[in-house]
């Protein structure tokens, strides 16, 4: 398999040392607070539907877990330019990755791999997969596992995270993102390939985070 050399622009934003904690949803701890992570509030709306999921297929939840965190361990080390025929790497995994290897070589000029952001402005915290270049377009860019192909109104929770961290980006670094990509390898042997505007989004993400405080503040009256 030929590999990619990615060039590296990676901007230090300081938030290394920043731990996290789950609650009733996962709470990022920085030095300005705590803060609600993205994933919490971009999926708050479908957690009743998650948690009965989970509850019903114990294993099956235990699997998709998996396999995201090996895939996404997978394409992290692939855009690092680490060696990947040195490290052991199970065969479905490898075939996840192969189908969208295409795309990943869109990618170049990467500033951020895996990096947690937050900000008292939007009020969240979290760690966005890649901020670089994809076909020479500045973009947030997420990796996703499927079991199956995805439709568009299955996946507006991606697109409110993705949004979410182009706003975080722009609020820690003064630097406008204008377009996210979101890259879904699935186990039928699919690729699928989301690509947006995070303006398109901003007024859905607001309304999510103000149904996620109104909640919290309904819990903590009653």
């Amino acid at each position: 398999m030929n590999q990619k050399t990615f060039n590296h622009n990676f901007i230090n934003v300081g938030n290394d040392i920043i731990s996290s904690e789950t609650v009733s949803g996962r709470v990022y701890i920085t030095e300005d607070g705590q803060f609600p992570s993205v994933t919490t509030i971009t999926s708050w709306e479908k957690q009743e539907f998650f948690r009965v999921w989970r509850k019903q297929n114990p294993e099956e939840s235990k699997r998709v877990t998996a396999r995201g965190n090996r895939l996404h361990s997978l394409i992290e080390c692939y855009l690092k330019n680490e060696d990947l025929s040195k490290k052991e790497i199970m065969p479905n995994d490898m075939d996840l990755f192969i189908q969208i290897k295409g795309e990943l070589d869109k990618i170049d000029n990467i500033k951020a791999l895996e990096t947690t952001l937050y900000g008292k402005n939007v009020g969240l915290a979290g760690r966005v997969d890649c901020i670089a270049e994809y076909n020479g377009v500045l973009s947030i860019i997420d990796f996703k596992g499927s079991t199956r192909q995805k439709r568009k109104e299955d996946i507006d929770n991606y697109m409110l995270q993705a949004t979410a961290y182009a706003l975080l980006w722009k609020e820690t670094t003064g630097e406008e993102i204008d377009n996210f990509v979101i890259l879904i390898s699935c186990e039928d042997g699919a690729k699928q390939i989301f690509e947006d505007k995070p303006i398109n989004h901003v007024s859905s993400l607001i309304k999510a985070i103000k149904k996620y405080r109104m909640n919290n503040e309904r819990e903590r009256s009653s």
